[in-house]
């Protein structure tokens, strides 16, 4: 019972911190101090907010009390000139929003790739969250280690040709450079009837970054719907994550709501929060 009631308590403040209209920032509502278990971070994929401006987009961040995205190309687009970066980047400094990585960034040639390594290290990204053709997966490699900066093969489930699952990307580059990694999104995994627990654990070496969110079923017709209300067994996720001892971002990405997505990334990320309060 004090299991339970923490975890409404915990998921309450969540939801408090963006929608209480109250409040000017996130700062005016904070998580009561706690030790934590886990060592990953939680973060924000910047497509949950694409129908907002990049300022707005990093407000609404912070009410989320949340303070760190990977831009979308909506936030920033990939032909923007490096004084333009550097400006996105400061906003992001002066928000108190780190910004880890780029994504999802398709790349279907060698110009694009190319412009993906440049765009990612003028803005200091760790990562790319990237969907490279398979034809220049080598020349990728080659990009990962000239410029230190990681490689997250997104997969995107049901009527995805290049990787439907992460098992797919695996395959292809378990003998690459440790660089050549994946971003795990659970919510197509489970669209494509796998087991979002299973695959962490079982392409773990590889998982560079995690896009968490449910969905409404384990089929090609499941869309987003908030953590916790689809069906996704999110406290096993969780569980077996920080066993594992991943210590990457797991990102919200919120595909549902466009035009008004906080209440509903408020009450995933307190669902979050909560589960991890109890475990």
């Amino acid at each position: 019972m004090t299991k339970r009631r923490e975890f409404l308590k915990i998921s309450g403040l969540g939801l408090a911190a963006a929608v209480a209209p109250r409040l000017a920032n996130a700062g005016e509502v904070t998580l009561p101090a706690r030790k934590s278990n886990y060592k990953f971070k939680l973060g924000i994929a910047s497509y949950s907010l694409r129908k907002f401006p990049v300022e707005e987009a990093l407000d609404m961040t912070r009410r989320l009390d949340i303070d760190r995205i990977a831009f979308k190309d909506f936030h920033l687009a990939m032909d923007s000139t490096k004084d333009e970066i550097a400006k996105a980047v400061s906003l992001c400094n002066e928000k108190g929003v780190t910004l880890y990585g780029g994504g999802v960034i398709y790349m279907r040639s060698k110009a694009d790739v190319d412009n993906a390594f440049e765009y990612a290290k003028a803005a200091g990204m760790e990562m790319i969250i990237g969907v490279p053709n398979h034809e220049f997966l080598e020349y990728v490699e080659g990009k990962v280690k000239e410029y230190d900066i990681k490689l997250a093969i997104h997969n995107h489930g049901p009527g995805d040709d290049l990787y439907p699952s992460a098992e797919s990307a695996y395959d292809l580059i378990k003998k690459m450079d440790k660089r050549m990694g994946l971003c795990i999104d659970i919510g197509h995994t489970k669209r494509i009837n796998r087991d979002p627990e299973m695959d962490v654990k079982d392409f773990f070496d590889r998982v560079c970054d995690i896009h968490i969110k449910d969905v409404t079923a384990a089929s090609a017709d499941g869309s987003t719907c908030e953590v916790g209300r689809g069906v996704i067994d999110i406290p096993a996720f969780l569980k077996a994550i920080i066993k594992l001892g991943y210590s990457g971002t797991v990102a919200l990405e919120y595909e549902k709501d466009a035009d008004d997505p906080l209440a509903g990334m408020a009450e995933s990320l307190g669902y979050v929060k909560g589960v991890l309060a109890t475990l």
